[in-house]
């Protein structure tokens, strides 16, 4: 049974009843905006205490890149518990500022749910997909986005509810009227569901270029509830194209025509032979090859000529390594990045198994290749 804070502190004999209750309402609210930015430092401690030996690995993975996130949704979460106290304060203030307060909170925790989901992808989620046997690819990142979706839904209940607002009884009320409502106007609906699809599934957005069939290319301007305009490169003239017709047309984008190229340095323990060397070339050549992503053939190994000359027949003990990345979006490319880091992992693993170990140079670079219209 959840309990409120003032019921907690009633449990411990605190006398509120002592102080004003606008003096309570600001000590709390004051509590509340420096306890909240310790809620990853405590939320890390509950981790380690609930699993020792991989707790810090939990965190580091799952907390710690989105901190910001955790300390903003802690806040605001501790503000609302303090509102309690504005209420016997002042109706009228805790009128006003209760919506927007728990409106903050919901949001807070909804953003927060969403990067968490998606840490938790990136890094436990690709080594499961894998170890079931299972191929790593965009449709990881539509599953993202469902998430994202049934997360943004819930909120809104959330904050429908807290409002005393029965979202979900007025949904089913208009069920019926709906249908009416739809089948009088399908083709409005149709345009509504394309342009939901469009913003959804995002095959181009404003300021990309696209051809559309045989079309000349186009520069998109906007994306609008029904059409979108778009820009011919040639004469600058508007074409108007319903959503509906983009979402059942083919259509080229110019400008996700992008390569990354990334280039990895190998510095080896000690130096290596001939045939070490084949066998560097033959490890690292299958494992960026098999990646989801990678631009097949593309992959380059080189061992940089040795500042003294090289002795029984040894290479040198440093190696550079380039290929490409093909991706339409940085969610794309970000994924490709977790993969290449899993495949750096097994690289090692393999080598280390033939008694060649190495270090990767930090940080690794990457340079985007420019897009030619």
């Amino acid at each position: 049974m959840f309990v409120t804070l003032r019921d907690l502190l009633t449990t411990v004999d605190i006398q509120l009843l002592a102080l004003p209750p606008l003096a309570v309402f600001l000590v709390a609210l004051l509590l509340a905006l420096l306890v909240g930015r310790y809620t990853p430092g405590l939320l890390g401690l509950i981790i380690r205490r609930v699993s020792p030996q991989q707790g810090a690995t939990v965190y580091d993975n799952l907390i710690l890149p989105i901190k910001g996130t955790v300390k903003l949704a802690g806040t605001l979460l501790l503000v609302s518990l303090a509102m309690v106290w504005l209420e016997a304060a002042s109706a009228g203030l805790y009128g006003f500022f209760r919506p927007l307060v728990d409106l903050a909170a919901i949001a807070s925790v909804a953003w927060l749910a969403s990067r968490l989901f998606r840490q938790f992808v990136r890094s436990y989620g690709i080594t499961m997909l894998r170890r079931l046997g299972r191929e790593v690819d965009e449709l990881l990142l539509v599953f993202e986005t469902v998430a994202n979706v049934i997360i943004g839904f819930i909120a809104v209940l959330a904050f429908a509810q807290s409002q005393q607002f029965n979202l979900v009884g007025l949904i089913a009320s208009l069920g019926i009227s709906g249908i009416a409502l739809g089948l009088a106007a399908q083709k409005i609906l149709e345009q509504l569901l394309s342009t939901l699809v469009l913003y959804l599934d995002r095959p181009f957005v404003p300021g990309e270029y696209i051809r559309q069939g045989d079309r000349q290319l186009c520069r998109v301007e906007s994306i609008g509830l029904r059409s979108t305009k778009l820009r011919t490169a040639a004469k600058s003239t508007l074409i108007i194209v319903p959503n509906s017709k983009l979402v059942n047309e083919e259509i080229e984008n110019v400008s996700r025509a992008k390569k990354v190229m990334v280039m990895l340095y190998m510095d080896f323990v000690r130096p290596l032979r001939e045939e070490d060397a084949a066998l560097v070339k033959q490890v690292v050549t299958r494992s960026t090859e098999s990646l989801f992503g990678i631009d097949p053939g593309s992959t380059n190994i080189s061992f940089p000529t040795a500042t003294e000359p090289s002795k029984n027949g040894r290479a040198p003990s440093n190696a550079r390594i380039t290929f490409f990345i093909l991706g339409s979006s940085e969610s794309s490319i970000e994924l490709r990045k977790r993969l290449l880091e899993l495949a750096n992992d097994n690289i090692a693993s393999e080598l280390q198994a033939y008694g060649i170990e190495f270090t990767l140079q930090d940080p690794t670079v990457y340079v985007e290749s420019p897009v030619t219209l």
